[in-house]
């Protein structure tokens, strides 16, 4: 594939070759038995085995996830010029929501991949855990309802992202812009390629699922004490305002008792959607234990930090629940408590502030939000 970028010492090896007197004084021949074209082929391979190699390194030098899927666009881009490139992941692994990552001409896109999962590509996956043409899912799924949503992007290969549990996720790479049909050996490649590629995402999808609470797909309450701890030395060296939100759930033991547990596992779920959707990309949310959830806001005043929690407050109380049967509103309180440079309080005095706030709200009526403030002990213990 001559269009890969090279090291010099390959061209240096094919100069030699060919400049060898021998060689040169034979060419006629060595071309006429296939020798010529052999090295020629040879070199391709050599050229084609270091543009991996190099892709390798750099893939795994990546530390973000945004990094990793631009350098892979960056990669199919310069050797195949797609059409698209579009990236589909699972964020939690027994989730059925999904995660898209779509770009064109190396920028960021939406496409529209109304995928309800990806349970129904795991069995063509196990079968064939290659890149395959799109085609060839079409072959074997038919006119399945999965594939509607696919066929308005029209992608020309689909590439899985697999591993011991399973079908992690897929890449979609459109058409050529330029070129005509992917041929055999850019399969190959591509085959060769992706394998680094998926290694690389697989290795990020551990490490976040290693992070995320399982049920609701926000960070465990582990990772969020270890950014609360970051947050509170970074404050000690600057001179910047952060602040966390403590969240419970109203009165959610009487719910589980009366819907029961499968139902108050969707409303968890929900919530952790809505808080997703109300917070900002820096921002930390977390399940911290049972109903309970945290969210830290970096560099956030406790006004920023209450016009967020107010803003979650409502849209949970308008949050529909998706059940068989209708159920009741839901509603939740919440504690504030902000911290810096000046306020000299360790991680679990700002945990126990932010604790008493939500539990002031929980004595003034619940669903509400109530930022912590010297007086609040007493004030809560006289409503108790």
């Amino acid at each position: 594939m001559n269009k890969h970028e090279t090291g010099s010492d390959t061209g240096d090896i094919e100069s030699a070759f060919f400049s060898d007197p021998k060689i040169a004084g034979n060419l006629g021949l060595l071309e006429e038995i296939g020798v010529i074209s052999h090295v020629n082929g040879l070199v391709d391979k050599i050229k084609g085995y270091k543009t991996l190699f190099s892709i390798g390194t750099d893939m795994f030098d990546c530390v973000d996830i945004n990094d990793m899927l631009e350098l892979t666009v960056r990669h199919l881009s310069d050797l195949f010029l797609p059409s698209f490139v579009a990236f589909l992941w699972k964020p939690v692994q027994n989730c059925a929501d999904v995660t898209v990552r779509s770009y064109r001409n190396y920028e960021p896109v939406n496409l529209e991949f109304r995928l309800c999962g990806i349970a129904k590509f795991e069995a063509f996956f196990r079968e064939f855990p290659k890149p395959v043409l799109f085609a060839e899912i079409e072959k074997h799924l038919g006119n399945d309802a999965d594939l509607a949503p696919l066929k308005e992007t029209r992608p020309e290969i689909v590439v899985p992202i697999i591993g011991p549990p399973g079908l992690y996720g897929m890449v979609f790479i459109g058409r050529k812009t330029m070129g005509g049909d992917y041929t055999d050996q850019e399969m190959i490649f591509l085959q060769q390629f992706m394998f680094f590629v998926s290694q690389a995402i697989k290795t990020h999808l551990h490490y976040e699922h290693s992070l995320r609470d399982i049920k609701t797909g926000l960070y465990n309450h582990g990772f969020f004490m270890t950014r609360v701890k970051e947050e509170v030395a970074r404050t000690r060296r600057g001179s910047c305002t952060s602040s966390i939100i403590m969240i419970d759930v109203d009165k959610f033991k009487n719910f589980n008792d009366t819907y029961g547990h499968l139902a108050g596992d969707r409303v968890l779920e929900s919530l952790a959607k809505v808080i997703l959707q109300n917070v900002r990309t820096d921002d930390i949310p977390s399940r911290f234990g049972g109903e309970e959830f945290t969210v830290l806001l970096p560099k956030a005043e406790s006004d920023a930090a209450w016009l967020v929690a107010e803003r979650l407050r409502v849209s949970v109380s308008e949050m529909p629940v998706p059940w068989e049967n209708p159920l009741p509103r839901i509603t939740i309180s919440l504690g504030i408590c902000s911290f810096d440079d000046d306020c000299n309080l360790e991680t679990n005095d700002i945990i126990r502030r932010a604790d008493e706030a939500l539990y002031a709200s929980k004595a003034r009526g619940r669903n509400r939000t109530t930022v912590w403030e010297p007086c609040l002990q007493d004030d809560v213990s006289s409503k108790t």
